[in-house]
C-alpha cells in the first residue's frame, strides 16, 4: 500500500458533506445506492482510454477516515452540524466495489468503477475517487499512446519538474503501467520499485571549467556506461570530446535540443566513424506522442518525456465522473441537457473476433437482462471490495502493464492511429 499521506479523510469536497448533513436530517442517509464512475466522452482526437489509479483508489477507501485533527477543522470552520460531526466521527466504508482492473481499456459509457453501500457511506467518497481516477487514466491513457508511437524503443518518464510533487510520484507509477522503461523519480522508485535511471543536466557541465572536464568527472563517478549531454556547446565538439574521453564503449549520448531527428541522425554517423558503434542515442526536450512518432525512422535508441506526459499530452483529466444511478433498488437518471446519465447499476463485457480483436463494449444492466457471450467475448467488471474488505490481494505493476499492453494488441489497427478519429471500438447500451 502507498503509505504517503496517511490521512486522506479532508480529500473529500465541502459540498459532500453539505449533502451528507441534509440526508443525516431527513433520514435519506442510510439508503442504500449504486454509484457508478463513467466517462461520457474520451478526450478530444482520443480513439480509446485505460483506467489508472484503481488501486490507488482502494487504498485511499481502506484509511479514508476522520480522526480529532479533521473533526476539529470542520467543527472550527462551522463545515457542518454536531449531529455529522459525530457521524463522521466513526466512519469506515462497509460497501462493496466492483470495476475495471487497472490497465484496462475503456470507452464512452463504460462503467469504470461501481460503489454499492448507503448514500452516506458512498457520498464522501465522491471526490478522492474521481481525483485519483481522472488523474491516473489521463496519464496512463496519453503514455499508452507515447509508448505505441516508440514501437519497442523505451522511454524514460522525466516529468517531476512539470507537475505537483506528490502527482509527479503517481504520474511515473501510471507510466511505468503504460509501458514506459524508467523513471527518474527517486520517490516513485521507492514507493512503487520502479526502476530508476537519469544523467546530468546541463548546469552541471556549465559548473566546470570545460566540457571535458565535466565529462571526466561523470565518468570517474559513474563509469563508462552512463550517458553524456553533449549539446550544452557544440553538439559535435561534444560528440568528439565525450568518445575521447570514455572512449568507444560510452554507454549513451543524450541530444536535449534542436531538431532532435536530424541531430540524431549526424550524431549515429558521427559516433560510428568514431569507433562508437554501439553507444546509444537518446532524445529529450519537449517530446510527446506526435514528436515520437516522426522520429521513428530515425537512429535513436531511447526517448525521454517529461511535460506532455505529466499533462496528459493535452488531456489532463479522463472526464470522468461520479454518478447516483440507482436508490434502494430503484433506478435513477440525470436528464440535464448534454450530461444525460443512464439509471440502474451496470456491467460490461467486450466482444471479440476469434483473432482476439475486440469489437465492442456491452454495457448491460444485470438485475435486467445478461447478454449472451461467445468464448472470445470477457465480462470486464471484477469485484474488488466486499463489505469493505479486499476481495483478492492487488495486482503488480508488472500484471498491469501485461494487462495494457495486451488491451492494445486487441484493438483494431485503425484504433492506434494517433489523428482524429472516433473510438476504436463502439459502446452498445442493452436496456
Amino acid at each position: 500500500m502507498n503509505e504517503r499521506g496517511a490521512s486522506t479523510a479532508l480529500l473529500t469536497d465541502h459540498y459532500e458533506l453539505t449533502m451528507l448533513a441534509g440526508a443525516l436530517a431527513d433520514g435519506t442517509a442510510e439508503r442504500p445506492c449504486v454509484f457508478e464512475v463513467f466517462a461520457r466522452r474520451l478526450p478530444d482526437g482520443r480513439r480509446y482510454g485505460l483506467v489508472g489509479g484503481t488501486q490507488r483508489v482502494l487504498d485511499t477507501i481502506a484509511r479514508f477516515q476522520f480522526g480529532e485533527a479533521e473533526l476539529a477543522r470542520l467543527s472550527e470552520s462551522d463545515v457542518v452540524d454536531r449531529a455529522t460531526l459525530d457521524w463522521l466521527a466513526s466512519y469506515k466504508f462497509t460497501g462493496d466495489v466492483d470495476g475495471y482492473p487497472e490497465g484496462e481499456l475503456y470507452f464512452p459509457g463504460s462503467p469504470i468503477l461501481t460503489v454499492r453501500g448507503t448514500f452516506a457511506q458512498a457520498v464522501v467518497l465522491e471526490t478522492v475517487v474521481l481525483s485519483i481516477l481522472n488523474h491516473d487514466s489521463a496519464i496512463l491513457s496519453a503514455a499508452a499512446r507515447m509508448v505505441s508511437a516508440a514501437n519497442g524503443r523505451p522511454i524514460i518518464e522525466m516529468g517531476s519538474r512539470r507537475t505537483h510533487e506528490s502527482a509527479a510520484v503517481d504520474s511515473a507509477r501510471a507510466a511505468y503501467i503504460a509501458g514506459f522503461a524508467t523513471t527518474s523519480n527517486l520517490e516513485a522508485g521507492r514507493t512503487y520499485d520502479i526502476p530508476t535511471a537519469g544523467t546530468c543536466a546541463h548546469a552541471f557541465t556549465l559548473l566546470h571549467d570545460d566540457e571535458r572536464a565535466a565529462f571526466q568527472a561523470q565518468i570517474d563517478a559513474l563509469g563508462v556506461g552512463t550517458t553524456l549531454l553533449v549539446d550544452t556547446y557544440d553538439i559535435t565538439n561534444g560528440i568528439n570530446t565525450a568518445i575521447e574521453v570514455a572512449g568507444p564503449s560510452l554507454g549513451a549520448i543524450r541530444i536535449d535540443s534542436g531538431d532532435v531527428g536530424v541531430l540524431a541522425r549526424h550524431a549515429r554517423e558521427q559516433l560510428d566513424s568514431l569507433g562508437a558503434k554501439d553507444t546509444r542515442i537518446v532524445v529529450s526536450g519537449d517530446l510527446d506522442e506526435y514528436a515520437i512518432a516522426a522520429l521513428r525512422a530515425e537512429p535513436v535508441d531511447a526517448y525521454g518525456v517529461g511535460t506532455s506526459l505529466v499533462t496528459g499530452s493535452g488531456a489532463p483529466t479522463a472526464g470522468m465522473v461520479y454518478k447516483l444511478v440507482e436508490v434502494a433498488g430503484r433506478p435513477v437518471a440525470k436528464r440535464s441537457s448534454h450530461k444525460e446519465s443512464r439509471g440502474g447499476r451496470k456491467g460490461a463485457m467486450r466482444r471479440h473476433k476469434p483473432t482476439g480483436t475486440a469489437l465492442e463494449e456491452v454495457v448491460y444492466q444485470p438485475d435486467k437482462q445478461w447478454p449472451q457471450m461467445s468464448d472470445d467475448d470477457r465480462d470486464l467488471q471484477v469485484p474488488f471490495l466486499r463489505g469493505g474488505q479486499p476481495v483478492a490481494d492487488p495486482p503488480t505493476l508488472e500484471q498491469c502493464r501485461k494487462r495494457v499492453k495486451r488491451g492494445l494488441v486487441s484493438l483494431p489497427w485503425e484504433g492506434l492511429k494517433l489523428s482524429h478519429g472516433e473510438p476504436a471500438i463502439p459502446t452498445v447500451f442493452i436496456d
